[in-house]
């Protein structure tokens, strides 16, 4: 890995010889950074990590003979390294976008309509900016598939678990009808991670899920589409005026920030960025915070930069709980780090344990709900 003070190595990978060569351009312009080879197409692609061992590679999607997707599963199995996705925002390109981040990509990169504009300032930036952060992740064997538990006793059945009896759905309406809301914050390494942990909440949850991960606009509904084809939960990307519901899954649009009105219902603003990012986690936890006081939950994820660790106080002064992920499990640790750094954290809990302490958490707030009723 590079971070002491080294170049850091590159691979491009994209079928187009023009790209290859804007691409080229962009990070060999780039004073601490070589291109060390190229690729026209995933075999090319995994090949040449396997000998030249990069850094980083920048990954198409589309490419004959194998392309990025097999490509990102196969390097990510077998010779970990840290990918950044170089793809188009068209629904196609934001479908295979997600899923190579869900098979271990670190981030991506959407192209311009015109690939002439990728040499524009701004693309070219965040390109450098991602590669820079991607140098500094430690890769494992992520690529991820389905995992399903087996009859132990040989039949080759797979064994479905009862699900929990979960109360009837609620929608928020007065003070004294509220229920847990949890609000997730994810960024650099969350759609994979997001994708092992929501999906696996049941169909019913007796708390509704604000999530908020840094993603562009283009991206977010496909991204809502495809965790709701995993979760048993109903997921959809947020609207504005949507009344919120126990067992839904709101996913925050890259293009607003979030909040819970009094009423109890969804507002999304297209304001500037706050603090760098829009979606602005710390906007979503503030305002669960003040809405849902000891009956919030915030989730902080994998991520660059400082967004939540202001939330997540906000939570846990009104007296919610806090998760974050840990170190072992994280992308990148940033986001967590803060928070906990902040003392606004409860838990610190890998990948695979944090569902189960979200769950936990919520029915022992309602537990304690149905206590004082009694």
């Amino acid at each position: 890995m590079s971070g002491n003070g080294t170049q850091i190595r590159v691979l491009v990978v994209d079928d187009s010889a023009f790209m290859r060569r804007v691409l080229g351009k962009i990070i060999g312009g780039d004073p601490q950074m070589t291109v060390v080879g190229v690729a026209s197409d995933g075999r090319e692609a995994v090949t040449q990590a396997e000998s030249l061992h990069p850094d980083v590679i920048t990954m198409d999607i589309n490419m004959p003979v194998m392309d990025g997707l097999e490509a990102t599963e196969h390097i990510m199995t077998q010779n970990p390294r840290p990918i950044v996705v170089v793809s188009s925002e068209s629904r196609e390109g934001a479908t295979g976008t997600l899923r190579a981040l869900e098979l271990g990509a670190v981030d991506f990169v959407a192209k311009p309509s015109a690939a002439i504009d990728l040499d524009m300032g701004t693309v070219r930036d965040e390109l450098l900016r991602k590669i820079r952060v991607a140098s500094k992740v430690r890769v494992v064997r992520t690529a991820s598939r389905t995992k399903v538990q087996l009859d132990p006793k040989g039949t080759g059945k797979t064994l479905i678990q009862p699900a929990p009896v979960l109360p009837p759905l609620k929608t928020m309406s007065a003070a004294s009808d509220r229920f847990p809301i949890v609000v997730v914050a994810a960024s650099t390494g969350g759609p994979a991670t997001v994708m092992q942990i929501l999906p696996r909440l049941p169909k019913g949850f007796p708390a509704a899920v604000l999530l908020v991960q840094h993603m562009p606009a283009a991206f977010t509904a496909q991204y809502g589409q495809q965790l709701g084809q995993r979760a048993g939960m109903r997921v959809k990307e947020a609207t504005h005026r949507d009344a919120i519901e126990t067992g839904t899954i709101y996913v925050c649009p890259g293009s607003h920030h979030m909040r819970i009105s009094p009423a109890g219902c969804i507002q999304l603003d297209d304001g500037p960025r706050i603090d760098g990012y829009r979606p602005c986690a710390n906007v979503t936890m503030e305002s669960a915070a003040a809405f849902a006081g000891p009956m919030a939950v915030g989730v902080v994820l994998t991520g660059m930069g400082g967004d939540a660790a202001l939330g997540a106080q906000a939570i846990k002064k009104r007296g919610g709980f806090v998760i974050a992920q840990d170190e072992a499990t994280s992308t990148i640790f940033g986001m967590p780090a803060e928070a906990i750094k902040a003392g606004a954290v409860d838990k610190v809990l890998p990948t695979e344990a944090i569902c189960a302490g979200i769950e936990r958490r919520v029915f022992e707030m309602l537990g304690q709900v149905a206590g004082k009723k009694a």
